[in-house]
C-alpha cells in the first residue's frame, strides 16, 4: 500500500480532528489562491512555514516533494517573462524580459509553496481513512468519499496486476521497442489490467453486501470536536482575515 509517512507523528496538527483540517484547508489555500500583492503572500509563506514546523515533519522528505512542485513553477519562469508581454523589465538583443511576467512568475510561485506547504502540514498529517471519514462526517458526497477511500485502497492492487502481467510477457522473451508488436502487447497488458479490475471489483463488492454494506460509511476511529479543534479553528480564521486585510492596505 501507499506510504503515509507524514501520518505517523504526535504534533499538534497530528491530535487535530480531520474535519477542522479540512475546512481549515479549503478557506486558506482558497484566500491565498485569490492574493494578488506581495506582502500578504510573503505573510501566507511564513503562516504556511509556521505550520510546517508545528507539524514536526522530517524536512529532507517535504524538501523533495517541494521541489518536484517547484519544477513546474521553473518552467513558469522561464516562459512567463519572455512571453507575457507589456513593460520590458529588460532588453537586450533577441532577449526580451517582461516585468509583469517576471511579477506573475514570483506570485505563482509563491502562492503555490504556500499552499503545498499548508496542505503537507495540515491534510497529510491525518490518513487517508482519516480524511474520508472526516469528509463523510462533513457532509460531502457519499460517492467523492468512498471514490477516495476505494482509489486509495485499491490502486496499488491494479498496480500488482499490472506488474504480474507484464512480468509474465517478459518471461516468455518481450522486449519493449519501437515497433507495432510491442504496442499491440502494451495494448493487451492494459486491456487485461481493465478487465482483472473489473473482476475485482465485482468481487469486493459482492464481498461487501454479504458483510452487510449498506451505503454508510462506518469508521473504526472515533473523533471528537474539541475546544483545541475549535482554537485552531479560530487561529486560521484569525490569520486568513490578516491576509485579506494586508491584500487591501
Amino acid at each position: 500500500m501507499i506510504e503515509e509517512v507524514f501520518s505517523q507523528g504526535s504534533s499538534y496538527f497530528h491530535r487535530r480532528d480531520p474535519r477542522a483540517k479540512i475546512v481549515g484547508t479549503i478557506f486558506y489555500t482558497a484566500t491565498v489562491a485569490l492574493l494578488n500583492s506581495f506582502i500578504p503572500l510573503l505573510l501566507a509563506l511564513a503562516f504556511s512555514l509556521m505550520m510546517l514546523f508545528l507539524a514536526r515533519l522530517p524536512w529532507a522528505a517535504v524538501s523533495k516533494r517541494l521541489l518536484l512542485v517547484n519544477g513546474f513553477t521553473l518552467f513558469l519562469w522561464i516562459t512567463l517573462p519572455l512571453t507575457y508581454g507589456g513593460e520590458q523589465y529588460y532588453d537586450y538583443s533577441f532577449l526580451h524580459l517582461s516585468r509583469e511576467g517576471i511579477i506573475l512568475a514570483a506570485q505563482i510561485t509563491l502562492k503555490t509553496n504556500s499552499i503545498i506547504l499548508a496542505i503537507i502540514a495540515l491534510l497529510t498529517t491525518s490518513t487517508i481513512a482519516e480524511l474520508g471519514s472526516g469528509l463523510d462526517r462533513l457532509r460531502f458526497p457519499k460517492k467523492i468519499c468512498f471514490l477516495l477511500l476505494y482509489s486509495y485502497r485499491y490502486i496499488f492492487v491494479i498496480h500488482q496486476e499490472y506488474s504480474r502481467l507484464l512480468r509474465a510477457a517478459r518471461m516468455r522473451s518481450f522486449s519493449p521497442a519501437t515497433n507495432l508488436h510491442t504496442y499491440r502487447t502494451f495494448a493487451y497488458l492494459f486491456g487485461m489490467t481493465l478487465v482483472k479490475s473489473y473482476n475485482r471489483a465485482q468481487r469486493v463488492h459482492q464481498a461487501m453486501l454479504l458483510r452487510g454494506f449498506n451505503g454508510n460509511l462506518v469508521s473504526l476511529h472515533r473523533y471528537d470536536f474539541t475546544l483545541r479543534d475549535l482554537f485552531f479553528l479560530l487561529l486560521l480564521c484569525f490569520s486568513i482575515l490578516l491576509l485579506i486585510f494586508m491584500s487591501f492596505v
